[in-house]
């Protein structure tokens, strides 16, 4: 199936679109204000030595000093041996090539580490290494052996550097993964030859930018065009395609049209859609997406779709269809961890392999690790899918501060029920000539209409004057209680 690459870039943000057959299928989002420097490499100075915490002070260009233990110390050494003293292996004033492996936080600056890795599609480059390592999610060691095996006869043995083998290597061809070790290793030629005459502190290496990663790790023999909407950073990712990755090269295309690129093509309806909790199938059914801590689930229902045969056939015409848009649905939110679908009932034991055999052909077309546990006893169906960044909804939406999450709030009658005993308890405590109430209009309202006989009730109870004042900015659950 033909793909697209929709890249809208604006100052702040970079934002990209796969597209199949007119749809949109995946959204990338990346902001400048939190890339983080994770993965930079820099050449650094010794600023300070601290013998007695084994660890040092490095000037790397940032706010504050970053931070380098000697166990992130890399020095060629035997299984077993301990690592030297960090006061015999660095100096200060002396220059020093490291990497970013957290970012700074607070009043902590970054943690660094003098070994160096840089990740391409398939695999790692550890250029101070000479071994040839799989990554511990493939469990399977016939493949393990295969692909040490593969990538051992692609490196020459005279060359430096050792690799380890991602995941995505499983699938890939011997043309991808050499494409992979000639990348890398061009890139760690380019940081070492910039290193030589720089003054620290200085930037060797950034990590990619959203534009670039989607080059290298997304676009494939499927992809038709890649559709850049600014000219300054279409530039930039042609120097960056002719450089690493010449076969790339041909597809870029520099947009120019007067109307907005995502707009031309429905994406940012498309966005709009995948923020909210229903989506609406073609035949008039539905799905309810709730996205929790633990995991997201997925209701499926008839909505107005009424079959032309019997409920049965409505009922299983709706799954089928469901079972597209939901795998759509996991690409297009990245969902991730574990994932349970509530399927319509189907009492035909055909119509639900049916169903589990067109779900898991949909999914079949993203390419991110996924298990599908078929149909439990409860008629459900589980499946994981691999965390591979932050969702759509997480990346661009936070809590509601009204009702904290929860997706509802209190009635007005709840908080004027939740008033009148705060008065009661109030009115106990303390000695007030009058207590004003500062609530929503909502409530207010509440109070001057259907409650007011409440209201007259507790103020010749307590005794005082209980006064009411409608606060505009107030959320529906919000309240304070005035002693005047």
């Amino acid at each position: 199936m033909a793909q697209e690459f929709l890249i809208n870039f604006t100052p702040q943000e970079t934002r990209v679109a796969l597209m199949e057959q007119g749809v949109v299928q995946e959204l990338h989002v990346e902001r400048i204000a939190s890339r983080g420097i994770v993965g930079n490499i820099y050449l650094g100075r010794v600023v300070r030595v601290l013998p007695g915490m084994q660890s040092a002070f490095i000037d790397i260009g940032l706010e504050r000093t970053a931070f380098l233990h000697v166990a992130d110390i890399w020095s060629e050494r035997h299984a077993g041996d301990s690592p030297k003293p960090i006061e015999r292996v660095l100096a200060e004033g002396q220059n020093l090539m490291v990497q970013v492996l957290k970012d700074p936080l607070g009043t902590k600056g970054a943690r660094l580490s003098t070994q160096i890795s840089i990740a391409g599609r398939m695999l790692v480059y550890l250029p101070q290494e000479k071994h040839i390592g799989i990554s511990q999610r493939i469990e399977s060691e016939p493949r393990r052996e295969l692909l040490r095996t593969r990538v051992t006869q692609l490196v020459p043995a005279e060359e430096p550097g050792g690799f380890i083998v991602r995941t995505m290597a499983e699938l890939a061809s011997d043309e991808e993964l050499a494409a992979d070790i000639d990348y890398l290793r061009k890139l760690w030629a380019e940081i070492q030859s910039r290193a030589i005459g720089a003054a620290p502190p200085e930037v060797l290496y950034q990590d990619l930018t959203l534009g670039q990663r989607v080059l290298r790790d997304l676009v494939g023999e499927e992809t038709s065009r890649i559709v850049v909407d600014s000219r300054e950073n279409f530039q930039k990712l042609s120097a960056f395609a002719q450089e690493y990755m010449p076969n790339v090269l041909p597809l870029l295309a520099h947009y120019t049209g007067e109307r907005p690129l995502f707009d031309l093509h429905n994406v940012e309806d498309e966005i709009q859609k995948a923020l909210a909790r229903r989506v609406d199938l073609k035949s008039g059914g539905y799905l309810i997406i709730d996205q929790t801590e633990a995991m997201t689930t997925i209701d499926v229902n008839t909505g107005g779709f009424v079959g032309s045969r019997n409920f049965d056939d409505t009922i299983f015409k709706t799954n089928l269809e469901a079972a597209q848009a939901i795998a759509r649905q996991l690409r297009l939110r990245n969902l991730g961890g574990i994932i349970i679908v509530d399927f319509i009932d189907m009492e035909n034991p055909e119509h639900r392999e049916a169903v589990l055999a067109e779900f898991s052909k949909a999914l079949a077309r993203d390419h991110t690790k996924m298990t599908v546990n078929g149909f439990t006893a409860l008629g459900l169906v589980e499946m994981t899918r691999k965390r591979t960044r932050e969702s759509l909804a997480h990346l661009l939406c936070e809590s509601c501060p009204t009702c904290d999450g929860r997706g509802e709030v209190k009635t007005a009658r709840t908080v004027a029920y939740e008033i009148l005993r705060e008065l009661l308890r109030e009115a106990r405590q303390f000695n007030a000539r009058e207590f004003r109430v500062v609530a929503a209009p909502v409530v207010v309202d509440l109070f001057l209409e259907e409650e007011s006989q409440a209201l007259a009730m507790l103020s010749d109870f307590i005794d005082r004057t209980i006064s009411l004042h409608a606060e505009t900015s107030y959320t529906q659950e919000q309240f304070d209680i005035v002693l005047l």
